[in-house]
């Protein structure tokens, strides 16, 4: 037995009938991720054909978007921090410390061997408690904090999209004074034209590569008509973070490898992207702890 699937089985040994127990509970409505959204019938998710075969770099990194185990997370910080580790993860994303402190989550993160490179927060945070959000970043080892989403005002036009391109400058600037990366994490909705003009790309072309990046969602790109290799194309090196979630024809949410998202197609371009880090995300999965392993085995196998 090598030492990825000992530690797997080990973990999932102590945890015992408590992750077997667990479902994920349903989308939380402050992110808004709800897999039915969009239109469901967007352009071929695999664009340029498959890169199966091709070289790829290794992804030694493997992360995951804990969000994906919030119910977990309910449950058992300290276990659920232990499950994804046994998995094979090495890097996590926050999205809450579900009433932990900082210090508490950071030595979790120490005994289990995780980093976690990155954290959402909502655009209160960014406005009126950045100084906290800082402060919490330090004790975790942040590099990155990410919006994850938007006030549906920044939606609702041009100039409003404008603004909020400005605002994101600003927000950059601060975070890089604080030694930190800003990031955008794009949905559905930031791809609806509105004026003729799409606000994903508004933001792109309107914010400084050097204040702010971009998480790129493969499944939210594609479910609101987006083409992964198009935007790589277009805004290279813009993407230093991605969410590594899959679809299916239908535009339903599923494990990664369960769906039709050419990954090995999109990973093979990273070096253009930009990418650094690619955390595994489901917004409802049916079974967390399954999930997780079923997503880590398939990105594993694509790095061999």
């Amino acid at each position: 037995m090598d030492r990825r699937r000992f530690v797997r089985s080990s973990v999932r040994a102590a945890a015992g009938g408590w992750v077997l127990s667990q479902t994920a509970c349903g989308p939380d409505g402050a992110r808004g991720e709800d897999p039915a959204g969009g239109s469901g019938d967007g352009p071929d998710p695999s664009p340029g054909g498959s890169a199966t075969g091709a070289s790829l770099p290794a992804l030694d990194r493997i992360g995951l978007q804990l969000y994906t185990v919030r119910s977990l997370m309910a449950e058992s910080v300290d276990r659920t921090l232990e499950l994804v580790a046994g998995v094979g993860y090495r890097e996590v994303e926050f999205a809450g410390l579900f009433d932990r402190t900082a210090a508490q989550v950071r030595a979790t993160l120490d005994r289990v061997g995780l980093t976690a490179p990155a954290t959402h927060h909502g655009i209160d945070v960014f406005r009126d408690g950045f100084d906290e959000a800082v402060e919490v970043a330090a004790t975790l080892g942040h590099d990155y904090l990410i919006l994850p989403s938007l006030p549906r005002v920044a939606l609702a036009s041009v100039d409003g999209a404008r603004r909020m391109a400005d605002e994101m400058n600003t927000i950059g600037e601060r975070c890089g004074a604080a030694g930190l990366r800003f990031g955008f994490h794009n949905h559905a909705d930031d791809l609806q034209a509105v004026d003729g003009e799409i606000p994903l790309r508004i933001f792109l072309e309107g914010t400084e590569p050097e204040l702010v990046t971009f998480e790129v969602d493969l499944f939210w790109l594609v479910q609101g008509g987006g083409d992964p290799l198009e935007y790589i194309e277009t805004y290279p090196g813009r993407f230093e973070l991605c969410h590594v979630k899959d679809r299916t024809a239908g535009g339903d949410m599923v494990d990664v490898g369960d769906g039709v998202i050419d990954f090995p197609a999109i990973f093979a371009q990273a070096g253009r992207a930009g990418l650094r880090h690619y955390f595994v995300e489901h917004d409802t999965p049916g079974d967390a702890a399954a999930s997780i392993e079923a997503s880590f085995n398939h990105l594993a196998g694509l790095s061999v």
